[in-house]
């Protein structure tokens, strides 16, 4: 009988359980991208506490265009290697699997953290949360963004972290291409869905020969744009999606949904009830049909017994968590000595430029 607290092989990596801190944007980094000691603190509690997985926060992949916040983690040079090879060093001793996530904004971010230039993407399409239209990218353009998410995989890899993740999710730059709501090209780009997913095809196959068959590549996939309409991606590419990326090599796939401007799709408030958990679960066991490879589902798991019954049923290998895990990073040990659900309440009070930690429970001031 499977457990939450046994370990599974994911790729070629074996994860000392299913529990996996999903990526969350810490606002803790220093000011040119590093990373700094109050995120090495960070990761090293969670692994001290047990958290099988970890998985940092997005990364961005190029400067200055990829950036969507302030003090948000940069890969797209050198230099930055150092510092994830320190945070690698400061979780393996304690058992933990450290899996860096590599982005780029595309158009979810804003002049002012692109020094002023205009935010660019697949096209011309306006951000409904910053009413801001970007520019749509050149090819040459395109190619380059290809060359940065291969360099920054390379990157990873150097510093010594178990794996990288490419965020295919969110409303981010991958995650532009592959929906025909924000990917309205008719170019090599654009289109169907062979052209919306060429720029992940050509990552994936560029990013195989350089860190080879054995380096653990995983996706966080988008399942939903949080939108219904033809206009918008839908659940039958989603699984070609994932079905490709396999084919192309991928270790492990985390099932996520929403972008920026469908309010509350991608953290939902208010988890209060079993039924409420797990809310992408019904395309999770869709995309199920189409993989074999790990699938790592994230979005509103609290309780131990909605985990157990989803992983006995089979579609669900590893399960990812963000908010809870602010509130309690021992939640794990707390889980295995008997505890049944996460503190978190959903109010989703932990997504604050101040820092990253809850203020419902800490009697912080917001």
């Amino acid at each position: 009988m499977k457990s939450l607290f046994q370990p599974v092989s994911v790729g070629p990596l074996v994860v000392k359980n299913r529990f996996v801190r999903s990526a969350t944007n810490d606002n803790l980094g220093n000011e040119d991208g590093s990373i700094s000691d109050a995120e090495i603190a960070l990761y090293q509690n969670l692994a001290i506490n047990d958290v099988g997985l970890i998985i940092t926060a997005h990364t961005y992949v190029s400067s200055p265009l990829g950036k969507v916040s302030a003090r948000q983690n940069a890969i797209y040079d050198d230099r930055f290697i150092d510092g994830y090879s320190k945070l690698r060093s400061a979780v393996k001793p304690y058992g933990s699997k450290l899996v860096i996530q590599v982005s780029h904004a595309g158009r979810q971010t804003t002049p002012e953290m692109t020094g002023g230039l205009a935010p660019k993407g697949p096209s011309s399409v306006t951000d409904g949360s910053t009413g801001i239209t970007p520019e749509a990218w050149t090819n040459d353009e395109i190619h380059q963004l290809v060359d940065d998410f291969v360099k920054a995989v390379e990157r990873v890899k150097r510093a010594g972290a178990d794996g990288v993740q490419l965020h295919i999710a969110h409303g981010y730059a991958l995650s532009q291409f592959i929906s025909p709501y924000t990917n309205r090209r008719t170019d090599e780009w654009g289109g169907n869905f062979e052209n919306r997913t060429r720029v992940l095809r050509e990552i994936m196959t560029r990013s195989r020969h350089i860190v080879g068959d054995y380096y653990p590549i995983f996706a966080k996939l988008n399942s939903t744009d949080g939108f219904e309409g033809p206009e918008y991606l839908n659940l039958a590419d989603v699984c070609a999606t994932a079905n490709m990326l396999a084919k192309y090599g991928l270790d492990a796939l985390e099932i996520s949904g929403g972008i920026r401007e469908a309010k509350g799709a991608m953290a939902r408030p208010g988890i209060t009830k079993p039924e409420q958990e797990a809310y992408f679960l019904q395309a999770a066991r869709e995309i199920r049909r189409h993989v074999s490879i790990p699938l790592i589902l994230v979005g509103g798991l609290r309780s131990v017994p909605v985990m157990k019954s989803i992983l006995a049923e089979g579609t669900i290998d590893l399960f990812a968590m963000s908010r809870p895990f602010i509130v309690d990073p021992s939640l794990v040990v707390r889980l295995q000595n008997g505890e049944v659900k996460a503190s978190c309440v959903s109010c989703n009070a932990c997504f604050n430029p101040k820092g990253l930690k809850c203020y419902y429970q800490g009697g912080f001031e917001l």
